[in-house]
């Protein structure tokens, strides 16, 4: 059976204000930006995965919340990129984390007419790789790439009846869940390492530490190395002529924020031009403004962005030391202070990085401290690879039903 199609603008929800875009340049700028209010939604809110991320925001007061009410969302909208990264799209969760949002101006939204369609079902047919190629194909090319709310509004989707998207709902979301469930797994095991790289080499707490001196912030036993002596950074260019197409290509938008594991690739058939080639293992640092706190290890080998820098620690045992050094908010504010001006996308200059001091450990700490961390990579690899069998089975079974050739 196909379903009967219905453009976007037919399933809005009833009232001023259910179909619109973010707000416009001059009304919404980083000096509106404050600690704490209403949480702003980005890009880096809507993951490659199509998940609403309820965290890291920026905010903004009430009150400008409340002269932007037009561009304000709430459990249930469906949130797409406008410009950027085009084919995002996520749903906010029935049960936020804050009562309601604001888009910025890169974003669009849609509140939907329960009577008429489900947000979810909506959700799950944007995010269908189908219609993400077809998104970028409406693109407008001029500057950055985008689409407009006009253009949102034409958008035909399939529409069987409520109970038939339901059951489409129903069969898709348990795969979200596994796939959710073992991302909150992933960020525990990253947090982690995180918490013990700080507690034995910034608060100094590492085993035995009550009895051992340490003399101007070095223990006794340990030594300064700079980073440039312990790892390289690798550039070897390869060109797209060189490229299988199913060669994994991780590029800025595949780097999650300050991550200690890269789980998202890209394919080299969208490679356009030289990149550097990396391999399994490899850490990637994001080198540009405001890109340089993506940062992470690299579980398949490939190429990458050229605006990424290729980090490979000179010996197995130093891998984990490495990766969890550059990883480090005390790294990643150090390296932010090497930008070189002058453009309009500011680089970290890696040649400054390199005389970033490490400690290193004796032997036997420095194995121990490697066994811990390499057990926390080797689960987050397998959990990165489930999750990667679970999204093709899911996207397999998506067309499948959003096309009506799976009875509901």
């Amino acid at each position: 059976m196909r379903w009967p199609r219905a453009k976007v603008e037919s399933i809005k929800a009833e009232g001023r204000y259910s179909l619109v875009g973010g707000p416009f340049g001059s009304e919404l700028t980083t000096r509106d930006y404050v600690e704490e209010g209403v949480p702003v939604i980005r890009g880096a809110n809507l993951s490659g995965d199509g998940f609403f991320k309820d965290a890291d925001f920026v905010f903004v007061r009430e009150e400008k919340a409340d002269q932007l009410i037009a561009n304000n969302a709430y459990p249930g909208d469906v949130v797409f990129t406008q410009r950027g990264t085009l084919g995002q799209v996520g749903v906010i969760p029935a049960e936020p984390h804050y009562p309601r949002y604001l888009i910025s101006q890169s974003q669009m939204k849609l509140s939907v007419d329960p009577q008429k369609a489900d947000a979810r079902f909506v959700f799950y047919f944007f995010r269908h790789p189908d219609t993400v190629q077809t998104v970028k194909n409406h693109a407008l090319s001029s500057g950055v790439p985008h689409i407009n709310l006009g253009i949102l509004r034409d958008f035909e989707l399939p529409l069987p009846p409520l109970h038939a998207q339901r059951q489409v709902v129903a069969m898709l979301s348990p795969y979200d869940h596994l796939i959710e469930n073992n991302q909150r797994r992933m960020a525990l095991l990253e947090e982690a390492a995180r918490l013990l790289y700080r507690e034995w080499f910034v608060r100094l707490r590492f085993p035995g530490h009550e009895h051992t001196r340490v003399v101007d912030g070095v223990p006794e036993g340990w030594e300064r190395r700079l980073l440039g002596d312990i790892c390289a950074d690798i550039r070897e260019a390869v060109s797209p002529d060189d490229l299988e197409p199913d060669t994994p290509y991780i590029g800025l938008e595949h780097m999650p924020r300050r991550s200690i594991a890269l789980t998202e690739w890209g394919r080299a058939e969208a490679v356009a031009s030289a990149k550097h080639r990396y391999m399994t293992g490899d850490i990637l640092f994001g080198k540009i403004r405001p890109y340089f706190h993506k940062v992470g290890i690299a579980f398949t080998g490939g190429v990458a962005s050229s605006d990424a820098i290729v980090i490979r620690p000179n010996a197995e045992e130093l891998r984990s030391l490495v990766l969890t050094t550059v990883s480090s908010d005390e790294f990643v504010a150090e390296a932010s202070q090497t930008m070189r001006e002058g453009s309009k996308m500011p680089r970290a200059d890696w040649k400054l990085m390199t005389k970033y001091r490490v400690l290193l450990p004796p032997p036997g700490l420095l194995d121990s401290f490697s066994a811990t961390v390499s057990t926390i990579t080797d689960q987050l690899r397998t959990l990165c690879f489930q999750n990667h069998k679970l999204k093709a089975a899911r996207d397999l079974l998506l067309p499948r039903l959003m096309s009506g050739e799976i009875a509901v």
